[in-house]
């Protein structure tokens, strides 16, 4: 599957530093892959010594902007020698009424969940390609795929555009050899979301863990026969 000098795997996360990027990056590295950690913000000291060489970590990245991303690829590919895999976690969630909120919210949300998707696989593109056996694997949402509460309108319509993305990408490359495909997690227990919602049930709520396990299995051979599938990762909420 790999194209790698090394015969490793090589693999892009998006939206690395947070919660569910570096659990997916630990679950990539555990199986062997050489890990791309790309994001926006600046990586703490910790997760650059945890992703020394061999591993890559990025920071500063506009993955809205296609120079910026387009940048970061080809560093990627110095790096790692390639591109297999390509994860897009990248995003946010704002909740606001439209009543209350300002369009311009609108906008964040699609260039945040929806845009940096576009960009970063488009920048990725030429070089999953060139792999033997490319994976796309994008992370939508499980709120995207049910009736929209109040104040989650902005939100779950970009994240309903990342699931677009994906079916109609599926199509695209169905017959190159790259497989695209999205989780749609439901809450994810992080302690950031604990914080958020402290009466919460969170016994209800989906790992990081369990959802890295989800994307590292449409990463491998035998997923080799799925691609276009939305797959629901909500665990018991």
């Amino acid at each position: 599957m790999t194209s790698t000098p090394s015969g490793r795997l090589s693999v892009v996360v998006t939206g690395a530093f947070g919660n569910l990027g570096v659990g997916v990056a630990r679950a990539f590295r555990e199986q062997g892959a050489l890990v791309a950690l790309v994001d926006h913000v600046q990586p703490a000291a910790n997760l650059g010594a945890d992703f020394g060489a061999p591993h890559c970590v990025l920071g500063g990245v506009d993955l809205t902007s296609v120079a910026s991303a387009g940048a970061a690829m080809a560093t990627v590919c110095e790096t790692l020698g390639s591109i297999d895999v390509l994860v897009n976690i990248a995003g946010g969630f704002r909740w606001q009424t439209l009543e209350q909120g300002d369009v311009d919210g609108w906008d964040r949300m699609f260039a945040m969940n929806l845009k940096t998707a576009v960009v970063a696989t488009k920048a990725a593109l030429p070089r999953l390609l060139q792999s033997a056996a490319g994976r796309i694997i994008n992370v939508g949402a499980g709120a995207a795929a049910r009736p929209a509460g109040a104040g989650m309108g902005a939100y779950t319509a970009s994240k309903a555009g990342v699931h677009k993305l994906t079916e109609s990408l599926a199509e695209e490359l169905k017959d190159r050899g790259i497989t695209v495909n999205a989780v749609l997690p439901g809450i994810i227990d992080t302690p950031q979301n604990r914080a958020e919602m402290p009466k919460a049930d969170y016994s209800r709520w989906v790992a990081p863990a369990a959802i890295a396990a989800v994307i590292a299995f449409l990463a491998s051979e035998q997923a080799a026969a799925v691609t276009g599938a939305l797959i629901p990762v909500y665990g018991k909420g």
